[in-house]
């Protein structure tokens, strides 16, 4: 997900924790989600995440998990996520849909001759965010005093715009297009070990003297989400191409090459469907006793699987005593 190649141009840095704490960030919650439910497939047995009716909801592991990293610094999340899905990104959906359907596949061949390590791996692959994970995140979230909203339509979009806006100070994402969508700061790995990253999207223009429609450009000739590149188009070529032809267009032309949609993938960044009719609380007051119960009684995770993500998010609402976490 995501233009990967912008990282070979992106200004990049590992920020310490310290340096994060009091901020509030927009978290793409789909990119955030996807990883953890991913994750937890990958190496928990299914029978832990799954009711005795059959439903699974992986992702109640995943945000216990993942969401105490950032009670503990002191970081305010706010999850953003997906709307309407963009017409323009309807052929990467449908390349995804068939790549999952190859791993289920496969995935039961795996099972089948007994290999559950590779059924596993195949098994993450297979996952997508289904409605009982859409609504059972969103009700955890609201136990857990964490802010949230619905994007219009791409959540990334949202988040990078709320930062541009000065609404929050960052933009959560693993995503590079983030950078597309001018996000001016954006933090990836927010919940991973170690420091995050910090992209900056001024100092990026700056070390490579473009305009922000520049660095969209060369996002669209190496590809996005939205469209496929222009063949042997890689950053570096891509960044010496939109400087010396002046635009997309105008790399377009001196190539002979074609990109479907070229205009609307480029509005699409540039413009992007987000909004300003929302708001949200950062003064956190999570409580502790209804989520363990939604967790544990009411979608039947085993109480030691999750026991240690509580008593860190606890830990960390005693021990800061900060405002919002109060």
């Amino acid at each position: 997900m995501g233009n990967a190649a912008l990282r070979e141009l992106a200004v990049i840095e590992e920020v310490p924790f310290t340096d994060l704490s009091g901020a509030v960030v927009a978290v793409d919650a789909h990119n955030w989600l996807y990883r953890y439910l991913t994750t937890t497939v990958k190496w928990t047995a299914s029978g832990v995440y799954t009711t005795s009716e059959g439903t699974e909801v992986a992702n109640l592991l995943g945000l216990v998990q993942g969401l105490p990293k950032f009670f503990e610094s002191d970081i305010v999340p706010v999850f953003v996520f997906d709307g309407v899905v963009t017409d323009l990104k309807t052929d990467e959906i449908d390349d995804r849909r068939a790549a999952k359907e190859q791993a289920r596949a496969e995935a039961r061949a795996a099972r089948d001759r007994g290999d559950r390590i590779e059924a596993a791996r195949l098994e993450a692959r297979t996952q997508s965010l289904t409605d009982d994970i859409q609504h059972t995140t969103r009700e955890l979230l609201d136990l857990l005093d964490v802010p949230y909203l619905d994007a219009p339509a791409e959540g990334e979009a949202q988040a990078a715009h709320m930062a541009r806006s000065g609404a929050v100070d960052y933009a959560g994402t693993e995503d590079y297009d983030a950078l597309l969508f001018g996000s001016p700061l954006t933090l990836r790995g927010l919940t991973s070990k170690g420091d995050p990253e910090r992209m900056d999207l001024e100092a990026t223009l700056e070390r490579h003297g473009l305009s922000r429609e520049g660095l969209v450009d060369v996002g669209i000739l190496c590809g996005t989400d939205f469209n496929e590149g222009v063949h042997g188009m890689g950053p570096k070529t891509a960044v010496k191409a939109v400087r010396e032809h002046g635009d997309l267009f105008g790399v377009l032309e001196a190539e002979n090459a074609t990109v479907p949609d070229a205009e609307a993938v480029r509005e699409l960044f540039l413009d992007p469907d987000v909004t300003d009719d929302y708001e949200f609380d950062d003064d956190i007051d999570p409580d502790m006793a209804a989520a363990r119960a939604f967790v544990i009684e009411e979608w039947e995770i085993p109480a030691d699987e999750v026991a240690r993500g509580f008593e860190r998010i606890e830990e960390s609402v005693t021990q800061t005593g900060l405002d919002q976490w109060t």
